[in-house]
């Protein structure tokens, strides 16, 4: 520290960049909020064919970043980490290879990435990001299921009250709302294809909700 209690601009940018890493060492196995479901297991030994798909996409990281969708420096700093610009129509999703970004509201978006990347990540936006803004890592709080098949929409018929007409729900489009008696954030991946966001606690609840509402039509456990 220099006189006066001013910091160098070395000593200035180790602190903006003072993040924890919250992965633990190679000795401690990271486990899913589904881990106990052996979806492996499942995979290796269920039906191969059927009209519903089920993937966990686990253990990635979550970044929930709230700052100014009218801050242009804050804007071209969140590409510059990314290689994505921040989608600022509502109900919108932006994507690049593994990164992939949810609006949320007119100052949130839901950021999700790589496990083991989350950190890096992390320890980017703290040195990029000007002026006011707030990212928090929630990644132990969340998992992703990825739905896909011919009656992937049947299913979430049955389970949220969203209107899924692909006119009013195209690729790309995300929302937060209720799914069976929990919440998700669904968005439409691909044309048959949907991801949904959902908290740990209630996990093993929509996990034996969805196989219960494919039942009819088969259900593929892909790991």
């Amino acid at each position: 520290m220099s006189d006066l209690n001013v910091m160098t601009p070395e000593e200035s940018a180790a602190t903006k960049a003072a993040v924890m890493n919250q992965v633990p060492g190679p000795e401690i196995q990271g486990q899913s909020p589904l881990h106990h479901a052996d979806l492996e297991s499942l995979a290796q030994k269920g039906p191969k064919t059927g009209g519903v798909h089920l993937r966990e996409l686990k253990l990635l990281g979550h970044l929930t970043l709230r700052c100014n969708a009218e801050n242009a420096e804050q804007l071209a700093a969140v590409e510059r980490v990314l290689g994505v610009a921040l989608p600022l129509q509502p109900l919108t999703s932006a994507e690049n290879g593994a990164y992939s970004i949810r609006w949320m509201s007119p100052d949130e978006w839901l950021i999700l990435v790589p496990g083991m990347e989350t950190f890096d990540i992390e320890t980017k936006f703290r040195d990029e990001m000007p002026g006011h803004y707030s990212l928090v890592n929630s990644s132990g709080g969340s998992t992703v299921l990825e739905l896909s098949g011919a009656n992937v929409l049947e299913v979430l018929k049955k389970s949220t009250p969203v209107d899924l007409h692909p006119k009013a729900f195209p690729v790309g489009k995300v929302v937060s709302t209720l799914f069976a008696k929990s919440g998700a954030v669904i968005r439409r991946s691909g044309e048959q294809r949907y991801e949904l966001v959902i908290r740990r606690s209630f996990a093993d609840y929509i996990w034996l909700w969805l196989q219960d509402a494919s039942r009819e039509y088969g259900l593929v456990i892909e790991a």
